[in-house]
């Protein structure tokens, strides 16, 4: 378990409730992230399991990596620059998907839902590169999960 995360905080400063289908989310992503991830810093005398602890400061992601104990070991900003358009067309394609649920078709549904797994997968891709350029690497399902959690932070009130 050296290389993963086994507690993960997101800045409560910055979350605001949403609907329940967006906490939902948020209460799956870490849920699945902290039962199955691999998180590995590329930095000498660094080792996990870690702590994470995402926040926002203007349009830099803040990426605080601390060891079991919450002690820190590392932080990282990520520039948000590419980010934000994928984001709003996330969200406006999982307001779609919510609304269709409802009423339409099982075809129209999975047509939304592929757009909206197609969306999550770019800003998963992204956001791997990026912690990969910083010394961070992570597998697929794991920035799926961060991603995920990236766009709750982009809720504020």
């Amino acid at each position: 378990m050296e290389h993963s995360i086994c507690a993960v905080h997101l800045d409560e400063r910055t979350l605001v409730r949403r609907r329940p289908e967006v906490e939902h989310e948020r209460s799956v992503a870490i849920y699945d992230l902290l039962e199955e991830n691999y998180f590995r810093v590329r930095q000498d005398g660094v080792s996990g399991p870690y702590s994470l602890h995402l926040s926002l400061d203007g349009d830099k992601l803040i990426v605080q990596v601390n060891n079991r104990d919450d002690q820190p070991l590392t932080t990282t900003f990520l520039s948000l620059k590419g980010f934000r358009s994928i984001v709003r067309e996330y969200f406006m394609v999982c307001e779609s998907y919510y609304t269709a649920i409802r009423s339409a078709t099982p075809s129209k549904i999975e047509s939304i839902d592929m757009g909206r797994r197609g969306l999550h997968n770019e800003g998963a891709a992204m956001l791997a590169e990026r912690l990969n350029d910083h010394g961070i690497d992570v597998d697929e399902d794991t920035a799926r999960r961060l991603f995920t959690l990236v766009c709750v932070l982009h809720l504020r009130g």
